[in-house]
């Protein structure tokens, strides 16, 4: 079935204005892209825009932790170990594999609402993580979060990712699967070292939590590139570094290695300020991510766009030194192409259809044009503004409504598996 936008406005992080066109979508791609001037094509379904309705690509939320959705609320205002050993992990030996696919399933919720099409997830029972993706029609980058323990731990975590993988790697072409080692201080380097030759055997990626805090580098035990270099992560296929807020940007980084900019959980836990323009500057992949719930409060991706935007203007004292265009490029083609899916992320012909409609029709879009119209999503837009979630050319939110899922049931589940895990 195919599905005509007609006369709206096109933009992504490739495009220096927007275009006035219509735009076709035919069996998952866009098929066409025909200036408004022109007549427009022949389609089973047609949303006219009128030239107040703008098509963006669909956000890839590229770090996040989605069932911790129901551990929201929890140990607020606390620095990042304490939250972890007091607020955090002591509930989440509550969760079971059913928690967690309720979790999840209201994670998504939230982020189809708000115009995320893909997400990158480290956590526990990742089947049932797989099995809410592949239902609900969204995409992932799926990883089991590996961390030391009681004698075999570790090797059974390794085991259990590697399965994963057999079992969901490319899956419908909506999953990807890496390894997921948590970070530095709870993986021992010698597990690092096996996890990195497990990766690299497998062809798979690995997700990392690196250097949030500024603790953390300094119980490194070496530089960080002594550490990413003895560890095998720099060889592993594709690398995604989450937080790397002290890392130096002095190093250097091969091109298979993407980092992920998570500015409101960083700032909330008071881990400080990635130094995004230096990474910028040397033309490094950074994508944008929101963390967990419990962390960030928030899956939205906007809100991490403007956060990005204006916090660097700030502490650089440079009002030109982050623009609109760059960090819509993080937010949507950075993070799909850190996760392994190729053509997503920009608005071009044969491209993947993931794409979010928006409603121009409002009174902070008064003046918006083509030459504009990054900088009003960026700076003036909000998940609000969502009209539709279309992921492989299938709407999977439309005007409050989710056709793939059960939006009451999902909230009713969460609401009685959060009471379970806080009694």
């Amino acid at each position: 079935m195919a599905t005509l936008f007609k006369d709206v406005l096109i933009i992504d992080g490739s495009r220096e204005k927007a275009e006035r066109v219509h735009l076709l979508v035919s069996k998952g791609r866009i098929e066409s892209i025909i200036d408004v001037s022109q007549t427009p094509p022949t389609a089973d379904k047609i949303v006219y825009g009128h030239g107040r309705m703008a098509v963006i690509p669909g956000f890839v939320n590229a770090h996040t932790h989605a069932a911790m959705t129901l551990l929201r609320g929890l140990g607020e205002e606390t620095a990042l170990m304490e939250w972890l050993q007091t607020q955090i992990w002591p509930v989440e030996d509550k969760l079971t594999p059913e928690y967690i696919y309720w979790g999840t399933l209201s994670a998504m919720l939230e982020m189809l609402e708000t115009g995320t099409t893909c997400f990158a997830d480290m956590y526990f029972e990742m089947d049932r993580v797989a099995e809410a993706v592949l239902g609900a029609g969204m995409r992932a980058g799926l990883c089991r979060g590996i961390t030391a323990g009681e004698p075999g731990k570790i090797e059974r975590s390794i085991a259990n990712n590697l399965e994963l993988a057999e079992k969901y790697h490319g899956r419908e072409g909506l999953i990807t699967v890496q390894m997921g080692p948590h970070a530095p201080y709870t993986v021992p380097i010698e597990y690092m070292k096996q996890i990195s030759e497990a990766a690299k055997s497998h062809g798979l990626g690995v997700h990392f939590h690196f250097l949030e805090t500024k603790g953390e580098r300094d119980n490194l035990g070496m530089t960080a590139e002594e550490y990413l270099n003895e560890s095998g992560l720099l060889s592993v296929p594709y690398l995604t570094l989450a937080h790397a807020v002290w890392l130096d940007p002095a190093i250097s980084l091969p091109d298979n290695v993407t980092l992920v900019h998570n500015p409101c959980s960083n700032l909330k836990l008071g881990s400080g300020v990635m130094p995004l323009v230096s990474w910028l500057e040397r033309d490094v992949s950074v994508a944008l991510g929101t963390d967990g719930a419990s962390s960030n409060n928030r899956l939205d991706i906007w809100g991490e766009m403007r956060y990005a935007a204006l916090l660097h203007k700030g502490v650089n004292m440079n009002p030109v030194c982050v623009s609109a265009l760059d960090v819509l490029r993080m937010a949507t083609y950075e993070g799909a192409k850190a996760f392994g899916f190729a053509q997503k992320g920009m608005i071009h012909e044969g491209w993947v259809a993931d794409l979010v409609l928006v409603d121009l029709d409002k009174p902070h879009y008064i003046g918006v044009n083509d030459e504009n119209l990054a900088v009003y999503i960026v700076y003036a837009g909000s998940s609000a503004d969502v009209a539709g979630t279309m992921i492989n050319g299938r709407w999977v939110y439309k005007n409050g409504e989710y056709p793939t899922l059960d939006r009451e049931e999902i909230i009713a589940k969460a609401r009685e598996v959060r009471e379970a895990i806080t009694r």
